[in-house]
Order: C-alpha cells, then sequence, then structure tokens
C-alpha cells in the first residue's frame, strides 16, 4: 500500500515498491552473520498436502538467512504424516526440522506439564506455535523469531524479508513486527477484520476513549495477520492463547510486555490470499462465528484484566454502537469495491455484520459467566523455572 501514513502509536513500514527483492536478501545476510533466524511453520497434514505448502518449501530453498526452520506439525495423527512432512521438507537440509506434535514422544511430555496443571490439554495453532517457540528457544543462537502461516497461495520470498528484516537490522531496533497486506482477489475477503474487528475497535474507543490497549490495536491495519516477527526475549515472556484469540492474544501480550516504540507494522505484499473460512452464521461453533466469538472474548478479558468494568449495559451499548459504524463500513467498502472493479455482494454484507453484532453480545455474556475463560499457554520463562531441562528434552524428541 503505497502511502506515507504513521498512526499515532506504532511504527508503519510501508511497501513503496522501491526495494528490490535483491536488495533485501543482501542486507538480511549481512544483518544473520552474528544471530540467527529462526523460522516456525504451523501446518496440518491436510495443508502440508496442498499446493501452497510446496511453494513456500520451493521458495526457502534460496532463503539462506535462515538459520532454523521447524515445520510444527499438528492435526496429523497417523505416522505416514510425519513421514511425508519429513520427506517433502528435506531439500532445505540440516535446518528444517519436523515438531511433530500429535507424535508419542511430544504428546508424552504434554501430559508431564498437564499433570503439573499446566494448560496444555488444547490442541491447535497456539500450542503449536507456543511448542516451536519452545524447541527454538534452546537454541542460544537464535535472536529473532518468525513466524507464517503455510497456506499462502502467492507466497513469495519478498513476503520473508520484509517480515525478517524490521527485526535483524542493525540501523533498528524493534521487539516485535506484525504483517499487513489487502486480502483480495475479484472480492474483498478478511471479512472478520473489515466486519467485525475494524467497527469493534473505533466502538471501543467511543466507549472507552482513555484505554490505550484498545488505542494499540486500532493502530494495526490487520490486527489478525498470522504473520508476525519477535525477539528471543518476547518469545520467552509471551504467554499462548490456544483458541482463535491468538492473533489478538499475541498483541496483548506484547502490549504487555515490551515498549511500544519498540513494535512496528510491515506491508507484506499487495495482494495476498490464502485459504477461506466458512461464514457459519447459524452455528456459532463453527467458522467465522467461533473465531468472532474467540476474539471478541479475548478483547473483553484483556480490558477487564486491565481494571475496565464490563456490565451487561456495556455490551447493549457496546453492540448498538457498533452496528452503527459497521453500517457504515459496508458503505465505504461498496464505494471502494465499485471503484476498483470488484464484485460486491452487499446483502452478504449487511448479513454478516448483523451475525457479528449478535456475537458481540453472545461473546459478552461468555465473558459474564466465566470471567476468567480458558487460561492462556504459560510463558516459557515459568515452564524453564519449573522444568528446567524441558526445552533441551523437546528438542531431543525432533530427529
Amino acid at each position: 500500500m503505497p502511502d506515507f501514513y504513521q498512526h499515532d502509536v506504532i511504527t508503519t513500514i510501508h511497501d513503496l515498491r522501491s526495494a528490490s527483492l535483491e536488495n533485501l536478501e543482501t542486507m538480511l545476510r549481512e544483518s544473520t552473520q552474528k544471530q540467527k533466524i529462526g523460522l516456525v511453520l504451523p501446518v496440518t497434514a491436510s495443508d502440508m498436502r496442498a499446493a501452497p505448502f510446496s511453494k513456500i518449501l520451493s521458495e526457502l530453498e534460496q532463503a539462506d538467512y535462515i538459520g532454523s526452520i521447524v515445520v510444527s506439525l499438528g492435526v496429523a495423527p497417523d505416522q505416514a504424516d510425519y513421514d511425508e512432512t519429513c520427506q517433502k521438507i528435506a531439500p532445505l537440509g540440516e535446518r528444517a526440522k519436523v515438531l511433530w506434535t500429535d507424535g508419542p514422544a511430544v504428546q508424552s511430555l504434554y501430559d508431564e506439564l498437564i499433570s503439573a496443571d499446566i494448560p496444555l490439554a488444547t490442541p491447535g495453532k497456539g500450542r503449536s506455535v507456543w511448542t516451536a517457540f519452545g524447541y527454538l528457544l534452546d537454541d542460544p543462537n537464535i535472536e529473532t523469531f518468525v513466524l507464517h502461516d503455510c497456506d499462502i497461495v502467492d507466497y513469495d520470498r519478498q513476503l520473508l524479508a520484509r517480515l525478517c528484516l524490521p527485526m535483524v537490522h542493525p540501523s533498528l531496533d524493534f521487539e516485535f513486527c506484525k504483517a499487513y497486506y489487502a486480502r483480495v482477489t475479484d472480492r474483498m475477503h478478511g471479512r472478520v477484520v473489515r466486519l467485525l474487528v475494524a467497527p469493534l475497535l473505533r466502538a471501543l474507543i467511543q466507549c472507552f476513549p482513555e484505554n490505550q490497549f484498545v488505542r494499540f490495536l486500532g493502530n494495526f491495519r490487520y490486527p489478525l495477520s498470522g504473520e508476525f516477527s519477535l525477539t528471543r526475549n518476547l518469545a520467552r515472556s509471551n504467554r499462548v492463547a490456544s483458541d482463535w484469540g491468538l492473533e489478538v492474544g499475541t498483541l496483548a501480550e506484547v502490549y504487555r510486555n515490551t515498549s511500544l516504540k519498540r513494535v512496528c507494522q510491515v506491508d507484506l505484499a499487495c495482494l495476498y490470499e490464502h485459504k477461506h473460512q466458512e461464514m457459519s452464521i447459524n452455528d456459532s461453533q463453527r467458522g467465522l462465528m467461533k473465531m468472532a466469538l474467540d476474539i471478541l472474548t479475548t478483547i473483553y478479558r484483556t480490558l477487564a484484566s486491565q481494571g475496565i468494568v464490563l456490565s451487561h449495559s456495556t455490551f447493549v451499548t457496546l453492540r448498538a454502537s457498533f452496528l452503527r459504524i459497521a453500517q457504515d463500513c459496508i458503505r465505504q467498502y461498496a464505494a471502494d469495491a465499485r471503484v476498483n472493479s470488484l464484485n460486491y455482494n452487499r446483502h452478504d454484507e449487511e448479513a454478516a455484520i448483523e451475525a457479528f453484532a449478535q456475537c458481540v453480545t453472545q461473546a459478552g455474556e461468555i465473558f459474564s459467566n466465566d470471567p476468567s475463560g480458558n487460561p492462556a499457554i504459560p510463558n516459557w520463562t515459568r515452564i524453564r523455572a519449573a522444568f528446567p531441562d524441558f526445552p533441551n528434552r523437546l528438542r531431543e524428541t525432533v530427529g
């Protein structure tokens, strides 16, 4: 998005179409001579067999500035899933390993922590990412941790280079970098961001104008992006959500654990395409409805932890404000789509915001009945204090 706009809290690094891939990778090779980058690739068995994953691996063969790659394989109960993943990553050489989270060795380690009341029983992307961070933390040479999804259809190395460089270049001083991009094909995607999160944050600012966390979230152009990079210290200090609140929960932990002037967001690509979730308007336990509820309850619980009082009347007011702002957003998106010759179904968009408005109050009821919710996975500082040799034993499970 070639503009110069800067938000008031965090730094935005734009794509001004002036940096070549060759130049970016030259800077990365020079910047990583004394520190290593660890790349985490969370993947399921089905995504491992899809075309985007093969494309990603092909691009990574040439990303020689990445020191260590850990493929965190989940939703993969069969030995054949693990064997096929190992075969696929073989061209990356010894720097790439498969961390099989469903395998018996890792499951045994999970059981040990669960028996010590560490909340690790819920499988999912959050647990896979947390486990991969623990694996990489056992390597003292890795100073930068990078994560991106494995279903990116139009992946190329420039995406990875732009995500890494703000964290490792010696002239910069960031501890966390979040990606943003435009999710567009012949129509606009990113419905949860466009139709729920963006108008919700504006509504929250109306309700809590002095709250700095809401202001912080409002600075991110795509707060639900699955791509980010962070320092070793934050990888060790951040707790990890185990549900669809992972991305917002990560931002909450960053807000808690570092200075905001050391947070940035970077434009990764002109367009970005990956698989889409079903809307599932009539089923709150599936698709985007489940995602919306997890995101909302994560935000509510974070606000409550900061001393904000959330009552039934708060959620009624928030819903009314959200609905009005979201309806205004639809008018804006319709104009944007028209000028850019995109398909735009205004009726479907209206139906989506009405469903999301119901989620605003439904999530409020969930929060009121269970203010704590599913606890986040503890940070690795706590794990290493209780089980000093655990990261080393985790690394030993990886062949």
